[in-house]
């Protein structure tokens, strides 16, 4: 993935469009480099406040991605976006309701989800419902709490809920529009080790299997049984048995646990393809871009090159005999005026 820089991610905001694909690339990208959550959630509310009217609500889309998304990474962006998500609801109080509806299910789904505790919805909503009021005309009754139409859309929104497994539990994520990611992309390293952890598998233990093959029949064939001829022998298979029992048992265990190695690598490669994926895009589309910028500037470079060959050599001026002479210097000239 590309390298973080304050730069390139201002770049990226201003570059963001309200699809899908921009909303989850960028997402990704910043989940990626969140070490860097502190200056990427300062950029991003300064941008926020910079931004157009009809680009603040992708804003907020873009951190609810951000935040949802990156909880099984660590926490680091749920803290870093509370400290100034009351300044941003409170940033966006002049916008229509059709916005302010969108921004108040944002708020509803973070505390239905946990996605905060109640203090820090509190903290939020505070700023959301001063946002509300400024807008209500004088005289009008405050919004309803609950009505037939607030069930609908109740339904609505959970028809746009997703769940997938985080870390081993079921949970729901949030689907806006545009829609979030299953997953998050594996870091390269990640990535690395996941691979050569699977060097040395079980299925690849060759001294295992060979035992497994060297057991004798009578560990595993009852119609055997019937040859032992006394106490001893029967100690003795029953000995072998056990060990066998015990051999197998461990190598079907480690079987298993390859199983899920492998499944938790092919969603890992399935995860790292995609990202990898809408980056290329991304990075295809800007090479486009530059492509002709670097098209328009050659343009420009051939045509300064003709007009440069056509203008005269000021230099030099014609002397009276009709060839070039050199400009005087400004000695010649203060010697001319005395």
């Amino acid at each position: 993935m590309a390298g973080f820089t304050e730069g390139a991610l201002v770049k990226k905001l201003m570059e963001l469009n309200p699809s899908q694909q921009s909303i989850q690339t960028l997402s990704l990208w910043l989940i990626h480099h969140r070490k860097h959550h502190a200056t990427i959630v300062k950029v991003w509310f300064k941008e926020l406040c910079k931004a157009k009217d009809n680009r603040k609500l992708m804003f907020m889309y873009l951190a609810n991605d951000v935040i949802q998304n990156s909880k099984k990474k660590g926490p680091e962006f749920g803290k870093e976006f509370e400290t100034v998500l009351p300044k941003a609801f409170e940033h966006m109080k002049r916008f229509d309701d059709k916005t302010k509806e969108k921004l108040g299910r944002l708020l509803h789904i973070w505390e239905e989800r946990g996605v905060y505790d109640k203090l820090q919805i509190t903290a939020i909503k505070s700023a959301f419902n001063s946002m509300r009021d400024y807008n209500r005309k004088p005289g009008t009754p405050p919004p309803r709490k609950k009505s037939k139409i607030d069930n609908e859309k109740k339904k609505e929104r959970k028809k746009s809920e997703t769940e997938v497994e985080v870390d081993g539990t079921k949970e729901l994520h949030v689907t806006l529009s545009p829609r979030t990611p299953g997953g998050d992309p594996p870091e390269t390293e990640e990535l690395i080790k996941a691979l050569m952890d699977l060097e040395n598998t079980a299925s690849s233990d060759a001294a295992v299997r060979e035992r497994i093959a060297s057991l004798p029949p009578e560990v595993s064939e009852v119609s055997l049984l019937a040859n032992l001829a006394d106490r001893s022998a029967a100690d003795q298979l029953s000995v072998a048995v056990n060990e066998a029992a015990t051999l197998l048992a461990d190598y079907n265990g480690r079987l298993q646990a390859e199983m899920e190695d492998r499944r938790r690598l092919l969603a890992m490669l399935r995860d790292y393809t995609i990202a990898q994926r809408q980056l290329l895009q991304q990075a295809q589309s800007t090479l486009e871009d530059y492509k002709e910028k670097l098209k328009k500037i050659c343009a420009v470079r051939a045509e300064v090159k003709s007009h440069i060959s056509n203008l005269p050599d000021l230099t030099q001026l014609p002397d009276v005999t009709g060839g070039l002479a050199p400009l005087p210097s400004a000695g010649d000239l203060f010697s001319l005026h005395h």
